[in-house]
Parts: structure tokens; sequence; C-alpha cells
């Protein structure tokens, strides 16, 4: 399995994620939300993972924007789920499977460092 790294190019968080991966030297796949949007398949594996609160971001400008009854609405997986698919920005960034099978979620050198393969 290789690194997958899920996200927004123009995200300052997975910009210092893919540049610590390159200057690593480990090689990674990039898939980008806004032009491949997000995989209907992973998805699910991510919120049974980490937890549909986790992978869902409540501090991101895109939550923010939501009005009061789109957010009021969020209160299981299958609600984040749906909601992800249509605002993928409203998904925590970045979102990397690991070679593992194991997925994270931010950046943190610490982080990367203990899951480095």
């Amino acid at each position: 399995m290789k690194i997958t790294v899920y996200g927004i190019p123009n995200c300052d968080t997975v910009k210092r994620a893919r540049s610590w991966l390159q200057e690593q030297g480990l090689a990674f796949e990039f898939h980008d939300f806004k032009k491949a949007g997000v995989p209907a398949d992973q998805l699910p594996l991510w919120m049974a993972a980490l937890g549909w609160d986790k992978v869902l971001n409540r501090s991101g400008t895109t939550w923010r924007k939501l009005d009061e009854a789109s957010k009021a609405a969020v209160v299981d997986a299958e609600s984040a789920a749906a909601l992800a698919q249509v605002q993928p920005s409203v998904i925590k960034r970045p979102l990397v499977q690991w070679p593992d099978g194991s997925f994270s979620v931010g950046f943190s050198v610490e982080a990367f460092e203990a899951r480095r393969p």
C-alpha cells in the first residue's frame, strides 16, 4: 500500500503535510477534493476509523458559513457523510491513508514521524 493524502491544494495544512512527505523522500498520491471529489467508497471508512465528528471540521470556514439548519442536521455519520459529499471543504485536512491501511487527520511532524513507514 502507498500513502494517500486527501485534501485541497490551497490548504496551508495540506501544503505543510505534502512538503514534509516530499522532504522525507516518501512517495505519496494526492487526491484533490476540488478536482476529484470525495471518494464515496472511502468516506465511510474514514468515519468508522476516526469517528465522524473528527472527520468533520467544525472550526473551519466552510462549517461557519453554513446556515444553522444545515449545521443542526449533522447528528450522525450518515448526515455528516451527506454534507461532506456536497461540501468537501468541511472535511478536516489533510486526511491521510498510511501504508498499513490506517488513517490520520491533520498534520504535525510528531504524528507523521510516528506513522512513517
